[in-house]
This record gives structure tokens, sequence and C-alpha cells, in this order.
């Protein structure tokens, strides 16, 4: 008998230790969001670690380095962007609203400065070898195909730039954008206006949930003022 509750004492020990674990992942993650976004893909990893309330020990038995941790971080981001992109292409018929509806979402979740900088060298070679299309000759809904999964192609960044290129294209087909507008001038968009704002505990002060929710609510509604100043600059007329 006392093996038998040895063994089963052995087992809830066991799954303890697996719901830690990944409560001290999901922490991690979150932390490094958090961190990436706020200070760059050269923050510590002893902040990321502050900030999931665990020691710097825990995050590098998950992540053996920063590299490793920010490519987690950095695919995921482009994972759900690339998603993003693609119901945008598939669900929404207008060319404006597909454009500006993905980046007042994806703006909304600050994704977008956790772009990797290949997204940004993918932008500026599009750029330099455009691709050569006809008058009118826009891509039909059914080009883009869905997001593959996890493992497949909707972590590469190049991926998200075709679908980006194609939202582009069709809203300046339809005479939606000003003359000149790029697809790395969407990046831009992206990238400038997602909310920053700095916790007032992580810059030393001792603040509530309430003063930190202030924070967060004033870096929001800033950055809506700032992608509706954004949108009109790239919308024509």
């Amino acid at each position: 008998m006392g093996s038998v509750s040895g063994s089963g004492a052995g087992a809830a020990a066991g799954g303890r230790l697996r719901v830690d674990a990944r409560r001290n992942l999901e922490s991690v993650l979150r932390a490094a969001r958090e961190v990436f976004g706020e200070l760059g893909y050269g923050a510590p990893m002893e902040e990321v670690a502050r900030r999931a309330g665990v020691g710097v020990g825990t995050v590098y038995r998950r992540f053996p380095s920063k590299e490793v941790l920010v490519r987690r971080i950095a695919a995921e981001e482009v994972s759900w962007l690339t998603a993003q992109a693609w119901e945008s292409l598939n669900g929404e018929p207008e060319p404006w609203d597909a454009l500006a509806g993905y980046l007042t979402r994806a703006v909304a979740t600050g994704a977008g400065r956790l772009l990797p900088p290949e997204a940004f060298r993918h932008a500026e070679r599009m750029e330099r070898i455009p691709v050569q299309r006809a008058a009118g000759n826009v891509p039909s809904l059914e080009v883009a195909a869905p997001p593959t999964g996890e493992s497949g192609g909707d972590a590469d960044p190049a991926r998200l730039l075709e679908l980006l290129a194609q939202l582009v294209e069709r809203a300046r087909s339809a005479g939606e954008l000003r003359p000149g507008v790029t697809v790395s001038d969407v990046v831009l968009v992206l990238t400038a206006s997602v909310p920053s704002y700095t916790s007032p505990v992580a810059a030393g002060g001792e603040a509530g949930a309430a003063g930190t929710a202030d924070v967060r609510e004033t870096g929001l509604g800033s950055s809506t003022r700032l992608l509706r100043i954004l949108l009109d600059g790239l919308r024509a007329g």
C-alpha cells in the first residue's frame, strides 16, 4: 500500500512540475514580448526574467541563448501578422478597408514592433526589384494561399511581405493610394504607430495596476491618433 501511495504522490508532484514549467514558459514568453516590444531585441535576458517573475536561470533553461528566444518571439509575431494579412486579402472585398483594417488590427496588438530585421530587408528588396504588373492585373482573392501552420512558411517574413504587397497593389489599382506609396511605407506604418510605453514599475516607480493601466491607455490612445494620421497620408485624395 505504501508503494502505491508513493507512486501517487510522485505522479502528483510530476503533474505539478509540468504545470509550473508550462506557467513559467508562458510568463517568459509574455515578458519577452513586452520587453522586446519596448526596448528592442537588444534588451537583456535579465529584464525578461525580472518581468516574468522568475530567475534568469529559468529563462536559460527554456531558451539556451537570447537568439533562440528572439527567434521564437519573432516567428510567432510574423506568423500572426501573416495570418491576419491573408484574412484581410480574402475576407474584405474593399481594397482600402482591407489594408487599413489590417494595419489597425496589427498596430493594436503591438506585433509590428516585434518584426525581425529580415522583414525590412525583404521590403527594401521588393522596392529595388518591383513586380511588373499590367494595369488592372490585380491578384484575385484566390491567389494567396492560406497560412501553412506553425512549422510552415507563415513564419517567413518574405511570405508576409508578399501578402502585404498584394494588399498594397489592390489599393493602388483601386486608386485608393497616393502615388509612390510602397510596401516599405506600409511596413513603416506598421512599426511606427505601435504604442510605446514603459511600465511605471519598470521605470523604478511604485505604481499599482491602475497606474499601469493609465499609462497603457495613454499609449494606445496616442497610437490610434498617429495611425489615423499615417493612414490619411497613405490614402489618395
